[in-house]
């Protein structure tokens, strides 16, 4: 199934289900490695949701849009030093 038709499908009740992003899609949003997105995570410095009985990580695309307003106000977009 595509991600597109996943990620919109609608619910029993009709509603259609808040959009979340994999875990390779918010790193490229973020423009940074797996890796940094899991400590970020771990450190609670963005909310990831654990999804199915691997418990893989997905993310509100709010939280993706409301850090990198975080790392442009701060300047931390840069991370090459």
């Amino acid at each position: 199934m595509s991600t597109y038709k996943r990620r919109n499908r609608r619910s029993d009740n009709g509603d259609v289900p808040e959009a979340l992003l994999t875990l390779r899609e918010a790193c490229r949003l973020l423009n940074v490695h797996s890796n940094t997105l899991r400590r970020w995570s771990a450190m609670g410095l963005i909310p990831a949701y654990r999804l199915g009985p691997s418990h893989h990580r997905r993310f509100k695309a709010e939280d993706i849009s409301a850090l990198i307003v975080e790392q442009t106000k701060f300047g931390l977009t840069d991370t090459r030093r």
